[in-house]
């Protein structure tokens, strides 16, 4: 057997906590206004939080999508039955977090969905030391309007001074109410490892971790972060679901792209690989009849160790696209021809 294949076999057959989906291709997919959300919900690994198996992100929220659009964006995937959203000190300056609190205050929805929040990113209050921490996470509760983050992401990606600090901080958010439980994000194998060492005295422990992670992007998640993860039983809630836009199969040629930022982004996939996954996914999604996007979010779930991807939108008729892909299951046969494509 093949390496793309015992990697698909793994995939179909790993476990997870999710409420019972539709997993038959035939299985009718949620996509004209029946909500899905109340009977689909993952517990977020040792957090004790139940979401909804797709995170909606805000990565571009203040930057592409303006209040309104945002609005009706989160209108959408709370209608189809989200709870889990994400966001960043560092999206659009902060301004992502005042357009999604402004949803929460404005939709009075706080108490019903569950907030991730990404801390460590906003050039005020950079990196993990005590002071900053607290600083960047007084801050994100005032633009988001609320009194408590309920997954919070600390942004190691700018280093980690000393852990025992960064861990000690954590904790007095947690007893203070304004974190529920903390999440990593730019960790390395080794320092979540020794986090968990530091957990033994008292510390609190990750309990989720943001990484990138889709079907073209694995090196950041696979090899020694995924074996830790999987060994500390961490969630993992991977964002870049697509590949800034690529692995919907909306950009396809350089002359769908501009010059812009997204438009360089969107060129890096622009290769033989990156054509050859969009086929096998587009083969994938004519036999579902779902969209391209849908089959890269199934993709994802059916991954071990995926909790919920981290997906953003610019439209509420992409939302739609997206949470197709939580009412499908990928069979074996199809997972490795995604897999031998994007080999």
């Amino acid at each position: 057997m093949s390496r793309v294949d015992i990697e698909a076999q793994q995939a179909s057959t790993a476990g997870g906590s999710t409420s019972p989906l539709p997993v038959h291709p035939s299985a009718p997919i949620p996509v004209q206004g029946e909500p899905i959300g109340a009977a689909v919900r993952t517990r977020l690994g040792e957090t004790g939080i139940e979401v909804f198996p797709l995170m909606l992100g805000g990565a571009e929220f203040g930057w592409n999508v303006d209040l309104e659009a945002g609005h009706e964006i989160l209108d959408r995937y709370c209608e189809l039955g989200g709870n889990a959203l994400h966001t960043a000190d560092g999206f659009a300056g902060g301004r992502s977090e005042h357009i999604m609190g402004e949803w929460l205050r404005t939709r009075g929805t706080r108490d019903d969905m569950v907030l991730a929040v990404r801390v460590g990113g906003h050039p005020d209050n950079p990196g993990t030391d005590p002071v900053n921490l607290v600083r960047a996470v007084e801050a994100s509760l005032t633009r988001l309007g609320t009194d408590r983050i309920d997954v919070l992401y600390v942004d190691a990606t700018a280093g980690v001074g000393v852990m025992e600090d960064t861990l000690a901080t954590a904790e007095w958010l947690v007893d203070t109410g304004k974190a529920r439980s903390i999440g990593a994000y730019g960790f390395t194998a080794e320092q979540l490892v020794e986090a968990r060492i530091l957990s033994s005295a008292g510390y609190p422990r990750f309990t989720v971790i943001d990484v990138p992670f889709n079907v073209l992007r694995r090196r950041e998640f696979d090899d020694d972060l995924r074996l830790v993860v999987g060994a500390q039983g961490i969630a993992v809630t991977p964002s870049h679901a697509l590949e800034h836009g690529y692995l919907s199969g909306r950009h396809r040629t350089r002359g769908d792209i501009g010059r812009s930022v997204r438009g360089a982004q969107l060129a890096g996939s622009m290769n033989r690989r990156g054509a050859r996954t969009l086929r096998a996914l587009d083969a994938v999604g004519v036999e579902l009849g779902v969209p391209t996007a849908a089959v890269a979010v199934g993709w994802l779930l059916a991954q071990r160790a995926i909790t919920a991807p981290i997906v953003n939108a610019y439209a509420p008729d992409q939302v739609e696209e997206l949470v197709q892909g939580v009412g499908i299951r990928l069979s074996r046969t199809q997972l490795a021809e995604i897999a031998r494509a994007a080999a």
